[in-house]
């Protein structure tokens, strides 16, 4: 009886140990998943929910995630309107998912900055441009490789053009 309970002893210990090493196993793995995962994956985990964005030196972008891209993010806001963010101006955002959408396919991995620009150049929507401290009110004419013009209808008719670099573009408001 004594050799049972001795071997018995041995095995849930060694059952234990198999355990706590899963366990360990576990954690690394969680742990190194987790730091694979990039903001931009979490904000397409994130579609339809409402979220909290804010950028340098502006007012914090409340809105409901329409779409978004490793790129940019399109919240669509209170009023109605669509903000378009560029994901490198992003300081912090509230309300994401903790889990990750799967890497994007190659049509929305190539849906950069420049394509959803060029088609509010097109559309000729007017637009309220924040980048790096500077606000453009006008409409979009042309799309660059790295930059976008706004032309900006001032006072007695005056037009300025202003080239915007995508390097400080920071939110593209719907005007």
């Amino acid at each position: 009886m004594r050799w049972e309970q001795l071997f018995a002893d041995m095995e849930a210990q060694l059952a234990a140990a198999r355990l706590a090493d899963v366990r360990a196993d576990v954690a690394e793995l969680a742990r190194a998943e987790r730091a694979s995962v990039t903001l931009s994956a979490r904000a397409r985990a994130s579609v339809g929910q409402a979220v909290r964005v804010r950028v340098e030196g502006g007012e914090p972008i409340s809105g409901t995630l329409v779409e978004a891209a490793p790129e940019w993010l399109l919240l669509a806001t209170s009023q109605g309107r669509r903000a378009l963010v560029s994901l490198a101006a992003v300081g912090a955002v509230d309300g994401l998912a903790l889990d990750a959408a799967p890497e994007p396919g190659l049509v929305e991995s190539r849906l950069g900055l420049g394509q959803v620009l060029r088609a509010l150049s097109r559309d000729r929507i007017g637009v309220r441009v924040a980048a790096r401290g500077v606000e453009v009110v006008g409409r979009i004419d042309r799309v660059g490789a790295d930059h976008l013009d706004v032309t900006e209808l001032g006072a007695q008719g005056r037009r300025a053009m202003w080239a915007v670099p995508f390097a400080g573009l920071q939110v593209v408001h719907e005007a």
